[in-house]
């Protein structure tokens, strides 16, 4: 159903306590994937699932076992793992998915940790602890392999202060960002310090109030408006030496979504939300992202708040229904009028490749659609153009491509966009 929908990629979680032993047994050496104690049996099922479908996992590393910890979880947060122990499973990991075990996938990508920046996941929330986590895993991954990839950051969008109610705080992501990578506030930033941090991608998780194109309210927190300023902050990383990488260094997104009503009250009707679905990947596109990975397949069951699925919560995945979003996502297609009727066009085939699309226009809520226009598509099926129509804000466009079928109708007219955010809040 993954594969159906369009994606490419799937992120994994490797949870390292359930793999690693809880305590070190006789003879066992962290580096090694085959030495007693690992149990690898249920990341290779989830693995192997994922390859059979054409996917490519992101292996995505986090809870380390009690023995590893250099500062145990308290509470709700979560504690800091050893960097030397981290890089010694991910030594393994890396291994153990090298191709060369029989009948073990051969995969690729790594990724450290889940929002860094949030003490939930790592605490206390310290981008220099975090810079030894990750260079402990690329040296480790491309120790195994020079051509893997390592994602680093993973953040979350919004800073929350300390404070004696709550037990968990966050740091603003580009404050987060810019200590982790050395640099200083201000459109021209210098170094602060000189240690690089060694990564392939760069991953955030934008999730966003107000609609695909909303801005945060605070200066260093990262909606989908404000992905362009990450984006520069990584740029001036990359240009001041301080990200070593032997690849170019990617921007993604492994984390974004919007509920929808229904299942959750307050939250974008499946219309707006499939607009939006559209919308957010275009802005993330602008924005030179260039992977981004959907949360979730399926709606978790209520009353959680995570309603952001592709298809409806059902009994069992295969009797789960379908939203308008997951043709959004598996299409995305966006057009704006502009003057003199002129229309602006963008959005992705299915397959993923070139691909001659047609643009269809319709006129009202309820006219036939004509073909206006042909436009091709790249290697990696997107495609985009400026047609000059003498279209209106009553007229609709729409997509079609081989192996995509219909993007879904796209109004000219601009929707009122409320004010709330990715969960219905």
């Amino acid at each position: 159903m993954m594969r159906a929908a369009g994606a490419q990629y799937i992120r994994i979680p490797v949870h390292w306590a359930s793999i690693a032993p809880a305590t070190s047994p006789v003879g066992f050496v962290a580096t090694d994937p085959t030495s007693p104690g690992y149990s690898w049996d249920a990341l290779d099922s989830t693995v192997e699932a994922a390859d059979s479908a054409g996917l490519t996992p992101i292996l995505d590393i986090a809870g380390a076992p009690v023995w590893a910890y250099k500062k145990l979880p308290d509470s709700v947060n979560g504690g800091t793992p050893r960097a030397s122990d981290l890089g010694a499973f991910a030594t393994a990991l890396a291994t153990h998915y090298n191709g060369l075990t029989l009948g073990v996938p051969a995969e690729h990508v790594f990724q450290v940790w889940n929002e860094v920046n949030l003490s939930l996941y790592l605490s206390p929330v310290n981008a220099s602890v975090y810079r030894d986590m990750v260079n402990a895993v690329a040296d480790a991954v491309h120790g195994v392999d020079p051509d893997n990839l390592v994602v680093a950051g993973d953040l979350d969008p919004f800073g929350h202060p300390k404070s004696n109610k709550q037990k968990w705080y966050s740091v603003a992501p580009l404050a987060f960002m810019r200590s982790l990578l050395c640099l200083s506030k201000g459109t021209h930033p210098h170094a602060t310090c000189k240690s690089p941090v060694r990564f392939d991608a760069w991953a955030h998780h934008p999730y966003t109030f107000g609609g695909p194109f909303g801005h945060a309210k605070n200066p260093d927190d990262v909606e989908l408006g404000d992905l362009p300023r990450m984006r520069a902050v990584l740029k001036a990383g990359v240009r001041l030496g301080h990200v070593v990488s032997a690849h170019p260094v990617q921007f993604w997104v492994t984390e974004f979504g919007w509920d929808t009503n229904p299942p959750r009250k307050h939250a974008a009707s499946l219309s707006l939300a499939a607009r939006w679905t559209a919308e957010s990947l275009h802005q993330m596109w602008l924005s030179g992202v260039t992977m981004v990975t959907w949360f979730l397949l399926e709606d978790y069951p209520s009353p959680s708040p995570y309603q952001s699925g592709l298809y409806f919560h059902a009994s069992s995945i295969e009797n789960a229904r379908p939203k308008p979003s997951l043709t959004a996502f598996r299409f995305p297609f966006v057009a704006y009028v502009g003057k003199q009727g002129s229309a602006s066009l963008w959005g992705r085939d299915a397959t993923s490749d070139r691909q001659r699309v047609t643009i269809q226009l319709r006129h009202g809520n309820s006219g036939h659609w004509r073909t206006v226009a042909y436009v091709g598509s790249n290697a990696n099926g997107i495609f985009q153009a400026k047609l000059k129509l003498k279209a209106t804000k009553r007229d609709w466009l729409r997509a079609i491509a081989s192996g995509s079928g219909n993007s879904l109708p796209f109004s000219l007219t601009v929707p009122h966009y409320p004010h709330i955010g990715p969960w219905g809040n």
